[in-house]
């Protein structure tokens, strides 16, 4: 029985033709007459037949589904960008994005058998942070595309931000902006921040301004950044407002940092953006835009990485290249 509660052996007995028949003239195969086929599927449109997807799909051995297999990308809610977009632009082509989310208690194995069991089109793979996955060799080849991560061997083409063009670009907008003297509250231990550092250093080899060493620091105690990690802000803020001469910016690592940051600087008795300018990553609108004055920042492309992802498990776009970097795009505010 079809979705609707009309069947084909309905519309057969209805025309007095064999389901076979029903059947080819509703899926566009078997011969038959023009008239004959006519008469189907006008009787299908006047029944209100609705084919069953999921027997099609059991008979070609898959359904209209991706498979999604996400290391915090479901519950991150600036992350969640990245699922929302692929699943809006899937639907536009009669795909829906089936998830499971993986991790310490899960692993990738346990995720892509979830997924399986929905006979999927395609199955992708996404973090809710940009870094380097390392997955077994049978477990990454029923992947066919990773999203804002990348497989440490390479053999799946992968999409991802464009970490480094980030850097380059705040630090390229600062110096517009008659900025020359920036510090960074950088994010220690992740890939996104070792890659804007490189933007960061690169925007000032290119303009022929001096880096100051002593202004590049840690935003947080530890070898590697968290949420949960113990804040230095607030210590190096009080060092760098008291500095002579002082920074006239701070870039900062993610917008979470920027908050403190704000905190720190009115502390000190310091205007922002009069006296020091603060610009940012990541673009989380309930920070940044709620921030006084509003923050300038860098915006993570998680729409249009989940829009590329799924031109390519569609075929509607250019075949996948083994990495395709997407740009941030800049969020001018009234931060500098």
């Amino acid at each position: 029985m079809d979705n609707s509660g009309v069947s084909m052996r309905d519309i057969a007995e209805r025309l007095g033709v064999s389901v076979k028949t029903v059947s080819g003239a509703l899926n566009g195969g078997a011969r038959m007459s023009a008239e004959t086929r006519s008469r189907i599927q006008a009787l299908a449109e006047e029944l209100g037949y609705r084919p069953n997807i999921v027997a099609r799909g059991m008979r070609k051995g898959v359904l209209p589904v991706v498979g999604l297999v996400a290391e915090g990308v479901i519950t991150l809610p600036f992350a969640t960008e990245i699922v929302r977009s692929l699943d809006n632009a899937c639907r536009v082509h009669g795909l829906s994005v089936v998830a499971t989310n993986v991790g310490a208690t899960r692993s990738a194995a346990d995720g892509i058998a979830d997924v399986r069991r929905f006979l999927p089109k395609a199955i992708v793979y996404a973090t809710s942070y940009h870094r380097v996955v390392k997955l077994d060799s049978r477990v990454r080849r029923a992947i066919k595309l990773f999203l804002n991560c990348r497989e440490a061997s390479d053999d799946i083409p992968a999409i991802v931000p464009d970490e480094r063009q980030a850097g380059r670009t705040i630090v390229e907008h600062c110096f517009a902006r008659g900025r020359r003297r920036i510090a960074f509250l950088n994010l220690p231990g992740i890939l996104a921040g070792e890659l804007r550092e490189d933007g960061f250093r690169a925007a000032h080899a290119a303009h022929g301004v001096d880096v100051v060493e002593a202004w590049l620091l840690p935003a947080t105690r530890g070898t590697l950044y968290t949420e949960y990690a113990v804040s230095l802000v607030r210590r190096h803020v009080d060092a760098l407002a008291g500095a002579l001469p002082r920074p006239d910016t701070i870039l900062c690592g993610n917008d979470r940092v920027a908050l403190e940051v704000y905190g720190a600087l009115r502390a000190n008795g310091v205007r922002i953006p009069d006296d020091i300018a603060v610009v940012s990553f990541d673009n989380q609108t309930d920070i940044a835009r709620r921030l006084d004055p509003p923050l300038t920042t860098m915006a993570l492309p998680h729409r249009e990485i989940g829009r590329r992802a799924a031109e390519i498990v569609t075929g509607t776009g250019p075949a996948p290249r083994p990495l395709q970097k997407i740009p941030f795009r800049l969020i001018e505010r009234a931060s500098v």
